[in-house]
């Protein structure tokens, strides 16, 4: 491919908003267009990498059996309804009708039209287990779309979906893809940090996000120094470190105009470990808007992930103030004690609570507050409403308490997670076994967005100037740049050209009559491994006509004679 033929335009500043590297060299070196909010243009420079990227994702896939399919992206209503996702995704989910006004949507994900091809497909245990993935467009209508490809609302991913018999059979499966996604990551130069997940939209028991560590990534990832426990932060668990002691009498104290943790202590003369946080927060309960009051040590947050998770909520918001009066609550003076039992109020309590004692606690009364609160004593809820609910953070104790957690960034470049029956069974996926029986198959699912793993691959491998790519997933093998136009110059470039394309190389030959300062930029920006420059001065070298050999990973050029540069250029890629 010669330059001047290639459709590619470079920037030689960074475009104003553009912050992460890969989103600054996407959008310089000519490989994106924006085209609206959250909408990119993929010009032949990205497309050559994202195809190559595909194929490493396409090899790994297929040695664990996987069958490539290709789903609908339109996909009607009923099968989202089928699921119950229709109702429970929000804003998202774009929705429309066709012309024949039938409800419609632009899948964000494929679980629905995968598992109705696979009840289709599916009638006896004997075709079990089979994993089908894609190569598929999805549109996603995100509310904070930022970061280039890191995160946008149309974009293609790699979705898989495996089905099986038993619990047993998945996790056998699941495994197999978990080494199968290392594999992927390593061959394009990432080694990922491998952390237990939230399931979110998706479902299921458990998951697993590989993330890439970086300072710009949008997600915060929980590590133990020892680097035995990682997780996303939103579902992360850590040791409470018990604030237990003799249990004191309980008694009300005034505190005007102290409605804060700080405040309180403060005024109190005790510390934030020694009360008792509540969070109000509203959502929806069988149709009816419902009160949550989440109960955590003051010196810890409520994670609104594992909340969620544990009320099956679509929506959790922060409760106005009106709405907490109406429970007989005052706000910045908010307690569980002696609230009256409501069928439209939950309370969640915090391990930190239930195993700690002697908490000050709001009053429910303006400008008072409670010593001594002990759970148990003096309020208490169901069993099943005590549990995890504060967000882990650098510094608490890991889980068994041997070591302390950090916190690090993350870039997400792929997820898996074992679905269950989720989807089978609410869409009547079902087979027969060897007594006749109906069985629903177990279900895994695979993900890894194409383009925000291209973006990844920059965060991961850049310098000042530009991408460093790494050679499986390079848009070329060799940048070929003439250093003037004399005919001795573009004869030799011609020649070399040639002999590498015949050789199977993929040249890309800068022969634009452009001044060298701009070429090599322009070179650092395209990433290519190998760069090979014909001068006359390199022509005129005194052992030899030579050109000016350079690695995109290393600083300084060499030598090479031209007779001796395909042979150099077949030993670099062990050919």
């Amino acid at each position: 491919m010669r330059v001047s033929q290639f459709v590619v335009k470079t920037l030689r500043e960074a475009p104003t908003g553009a912050e992460l590297p890969s989103h600054i060299f996407l959008l310089r070196g000519g490989y994106v267009k924006p085209l609206a909010s959250g909408l990119y243009s993929i010009l032949p420079l990205g497309k050559r990498i994202l195809r190559k990227i595909e194929d490493v994702i396409r090899d790994e896939m297929d040695k664990i059996d996987g069958q490539e399919i290709e789903l609908p992206v339109a996909q009607p209503a009923e099968l989202w309804e089928e699921s119950g996702r229709y109702a429970a995704i929000g804003d998202e989910l774009l929705r429309f009708k066709d012309r024949g006004e039938h409800p419609m949507v632009l899948a964000m994900t494929h679980e629905e039209a995968v598992t109705d091809l696979a009840r289709y497909f599916l009638s006896s245990y004997k075709q079990l287990p089979f994993m089908l993935y894609q190569f598929q467009l999805k549109f996603r209508d995100e509310p904070r779309a930022r970061g280039g490809l890191v995160r946008v609302r149309e974009f293609t991913m790699k979705d898989a979906y495996s089905f099986h018999r038993t619990p047993e059979d998945l996790d056998a499966y699941y495994e197999k893809a978990y080494q199968a996604y290392e594999n992927i990551f390593n061959r394009v130069g990432i080694r990922p940090v491998i952390v237990q997940s939230d399931t979110g939209i998706m479902g299921g028991k458990v998951a697993h996000e590989y993330m890439l560590e970086t300072p710009h990534g949008e997600d915060y990832l929980i590590l133990s120094e020892d680097g035995t426990y990682s997780a996303n932060q939103e579902v992360a668990a850590f040791d409470r470190e018990s604030v237990r002691e003799e249990p004191g009498t309980l008694e009300k104290v005034a505190t005007p105009n102290k409605k804060t943790i700080e405040e309180v202590t403060g005024f109190l003369g005790t510390d934030a470990k020694h009360a008792m946080k509540a969070v109000l927060l509203e959502t929806e309960m069988d149709a009816k808007r419902t009160l949550v009051l989440v109960l955590v040590r003051g010196d810890l947050e409520a994670s609104d992930v594992k909340v969620r998770n544990a009320l099956k909520a679509r929506v959790l918001l922060p409760a106005p103030d009106d709405f907490i009066r109406s429970f007989g609550i005052v706000p910045g003076y908010a307690s569980a004690v002696g609230l009256a039992e409501h069928k439209n109020a939950i309370i969640l309590v915090d391990s930190s609570i239930a195993e700690g004692n002697n908490f000050v606690a709001g009053a429910n009364e303006e400008g008072f507050h409670l010593r001594n609160v002990n759970f148990g004593r003096d309020f208490s809820v169901p069993a099943g409403n005590v549990g995890d609910f504060a967000k882990a953070e650098a510094g608490h104790l890991a889980p068994g308490g041997k070591s302390r957690l950090k916190a690090v960034r993350g870039i997400e470049i792929g997820n898996i997670f074992k679905l269950g029956t989720k989807f089978s069974e609410s869409m009547n996926a079902a087979y027969l076994d060897e007594s006749g029986k109906h069985q629903i198959p177990i279900m895994g699912c695979y993900g890894i967005g194409v383009g925000r793993l291209m973006a990844a691959v920059i965060e991961n491998s850049h310098d000042d100037f530009g991408p460093i790519w790494p050679e499986e997933i390079a848009p070329f093998h060799v940048h070929l740049v003439n250093i003037g136009q004399e005919p001795e110059i573009i004869a030799a470039c011609e020649k070399l050209k040639a002999e590498w394309e015949a050789a199977g190389f993929e040249v890309l030959y800068d022969d634009r009559d452009e001044r060298p300062g701009v070429k090599f930029k322009d070179a650092d920006l395209w990433g290519i491994p190998v760069r090979v420059a014909v001068g006359k001065k390199t022509l005129a070298n005194e052992a030899g006509p030579a050109v000016e050999w350079k690695l995109r990973r290393e600083k300084e050029f060499s030598l090479v004679p031209v007779a001796e540069a395909t042979v150099k250029l077949k030993g670099h890629y062990g050919r």
